[in-house]
């Protein structure tokens, strides 16, 4: 049996994501190969090579696929799909942009954001956001899957020796969408999915500009920013911010929830965070049934409070 997993690279380097879909695919007793897609990414073909775990990387440079869109991408994946019992990618935004369409040109029912491999044909998945884990059997021949990057160590990208296998896109290019342009949000933290500390604010932090509270200790503790659904919804920070069901699913070693109140989607996308603290003026709020410590107080008197006890610590 083989596995295609497709791979997110930042032009350099896997992503973790995707390290964590490798973890996931070893399991299955196959081989596993690696799609790696761009413009001038051989140096991402080269690291995708040195995974441990891989065994081919299939490398596509061309510009029409510079950028992530799930159109062509869907299209390259079915034109290599005859060769594969599985393809997998993160559960990431790219990867349930590109792998669902995929899916139904295959005519494939889909396995998304499992958690654990059972057997070859047997994944466990949350759902009702997380509340309850179901254990799914599939009896398609070929396997669609993504893969939750919280619940599978990384592999190592090190230490690996693939061989690189040069492949061409003809055909697979469909035309139907093309890239305009992208706003990002840039910024010297690290990256939500791959920080191992995560300050967050909700509703409570009533707005944009009170999320100088959480970035003064954010920078102390060189933590990533995030928030929750209500405080992105109300305009306070960008979308990308967002940690939750509907944004992104993080376990850092510490997640501070900071005026979050503990809706069921905003749980699901953190509640495996290796340690928990909240802050929230309401004693009731659902956040401190899942976390390990707790403050009730007001963030406002609180936030800079903590800012000055970790500026005395850390000098």
């Amino acid at each position: 049996m083989s596995v295609l997993v497709f791979a997110e690279h930042n032009g350099d380097a896997i992503l973790n994501g995707t390290l964590s879909a490798v973890t996931a695919a070893t399991e299955l007793d196959a081989d596993v190969h690696l799609l790696v897609t761009g413009e001038s990414c051989g140096d991402a073909a080269q690291a995708g090579a040195s995974v441990v775990g891989v065994t081919k990387v299939l490398h596509l440079d061309e510009p029409a696929f510079a950028h992530p869109l799930a159109e062509p991408l869907a299209d390259l994946i079915v034109s290599l799909a005859p060769q594969y019992d599985f393809i997998v990618a993160a559960h990431t935004t790219v990867g349930k942009n590109i792998l669902p369409r995929a899916a139904a040109l295959l005519d494939i029912a889909p396995i998304a954001d499992i958690m654990s491999v059972e057997s070859p044909d047997t994944f466990t998945r949350p759902i009702y956001a997380g509340n309850a884990i179901a254990t799914v059997q599939t009896s398609d021949a070929k396997k669609v899957i993504t893969v939750r990057h919280t619940a599978f160590d990384g592999a190592a990208p090190e230490g690996g020796s693939a061989s690189v296998e040069a492949i061409s896109a003809e055909g697979t290019t469909s035309g139907l969408s093309d890239f305009i342009g992208q706003e990002l949000t840039k910024s010297e933290r690290p990256e939500l999915t791959a920080a191992s500390v995560i300050i967050s604010g909700g509703r409570g932090m009533q707005s944009g500009d009170n999320f100088h509270l959480l970035d003064t200790v954010a920078d102390q503790l060189g933590a990533a920013v995030g928030a929750s659904r209500a405080a992105v919804d109300a305009g306070f920070v960008p979308n990308d911010y967002q940690v939750g069901q509907t944004g992104k699913i993080v376990a850092p070693d510490l997640y501070i929830a900071v005026g979050i109140s503990g809706a069921i989607q905003h749980l699901a996308g953190m509640k495996d965070s290796k340690v928990i603290v909240a802050i929230n003026k309401d004693e009731e709020a659902p956040i401190f049934q899942v976390a390990d410590f707790g403050l009730v107080a007001d963030l406002f008197k609180a936030m800079p409070e903590l800012a000055e006890e970790l500026e005395k610590a850390l000098g």
